[in-house]
């Protein structure tokens, strides 16, 4: 069993940065792919951005060119670089991991919250 922790959430104003931080109690070095996935306030949760663990990324269409998943398997540790944050990114946003393809998003995280407002 793997725990996901998120941190690095918070208040952010409008075209600023942040970085998520994904921490795992274990090693994520043979996971198929990490994620992050985020829930807006009386929305459903959506996919933002995918890695495999042989590097291909995927991301979704609002968030292309604005965020950037990584991986540092030394630290097992996902991350994801959020700029040019706009208001319709507030939400909660969770870290996911896929240990085996017939385990899709088998692992979640609590959760951090991010806010984008002036």
């Amino acid at each position: 069993q793997v725990q996901l922790v998120e941190s690095g959430g918070g208040l952010v104003q409008p075209g600023g940065s942040l970085r998520l931080s994904c921490a795992a109690s274990g090693s994520i070095s043979s996971f198929v792919a990490m994620g992050w996935y985020r829930r807006a306030p009386g929305k459903p949760r959506e996919f933002v951005a995918s890695l495999s663990r042989s590097g291909d990324t995927d991301y979704a269409d609002s968030v292309k060119g604005r965020f950037r998943i990584a991986r540092d398997n030394d630290k097992n540790t996902v991350y994801l670089q959020m700029n040019s944050l706009k208001p319709g990114g507030t939400a909660v946003y969770y870290c996911s991991g896929t240990p085996m393809r017939a385990r899709p998003d088998a692992y979640w995280g609590q959760g951090t919250q991010v806010t984008v407002s002036s």
